[in-house]
């Protein structure tokens, strides 16, 4: 079985890439960060402090994922409900932040990464996943870009889906959110040893598509 890890900060692409070469190779993609966006959206509705490790980890045995691939997408449901559009809001990229530097909450989510890449191709993207998660892929890709670069690209995203996006409050929000990822105690975001850093800040899409399907196939 072949396994990739992709590994970088937030708005670096990640899951757009990944869901585009997952189809191209045939793999099955898995978004870890989807996960933990879904308990962060939880423990926002339940009214949880955040930051408090003994208040989420209580909160864990009322929570049930499922991830299902419907109509070649990847959908989210939390105890049922499907979730897969809430969780990408901006204050819930900020919770799965938050959430995910709790041990509990790895924990509990570890053991399902696992298992779904035992046995099949998989393409699993996220902040630790060639760190912590599966320290034996294939292939380990650690894909980053500048913060300005993110931040432009993420602000276009948002005016496409019509939402309103001030590139100053969303350049913050990403500068806020890699000094969380990068200086949490537990599996920090930082590149494995043996990983493949590509950096996408010049080029676009396509081109980021096929240099990671390059990198992929030349290393696999």
């Amino acid at each position: 079985m072949i396994s990739v890890a992709i590994d970088g900060p937030s708005g670096a692409g990640k899951s757009s890439l990944a869901k585009r070469l997952a189809a191209d190779l045939g793999f099955v993609y898995v978004d870890t960060g989807a996960m933990y966006r879904a308990i962060g959206l939880y423990a926002v509705r339940q009214g949880a402090d955040l930051h408090d490790a003994a208040a989420v980890a209580a909160l864990l045995p009322q929570i049930r994922l499922d991830i299902r691939l419907e109509g070649g997408a990847q959908h989210v449901y939390l105890n049922g409900e499907d979730v897969s559009t809430a969780i990408r809001a901006e204050q819930i990229g900020m919770a799965a932040s938050a959430v995910s530097a709790h041990g509990p909450v790895r924990d509990f989510l570890l053991e399902t990464q696992r298992s779904l890449a035992a046995g099949q191709n998989v393409l699993m993207d996220g902040r630790d996943i060639g760190t912590v998660v599966l320290p034996n892929a294939t292939v380990k890709i650690f894909l980053t870009a500048s913060a300005e670069a993110r931040a432009r690209r993420r602000c276009k995203e948002l005016q496409e889906k019509g939402q309103p996006a001030d590139y100053a409050t969303v350049l913050a929000d990403i500068r806020q959110r890699d000094e969380q990822d990068t200086h949490r105690a537990i599996a920090p975001l930082r590149q494995a040893a043996d990983a493949i850093r590509i950096d996408t800040s010049e080029i676009d899409f396509e081109q980021s598509v096929a240099l990671l399907k390059r990198t992929i196939q030349e290393h696999s």
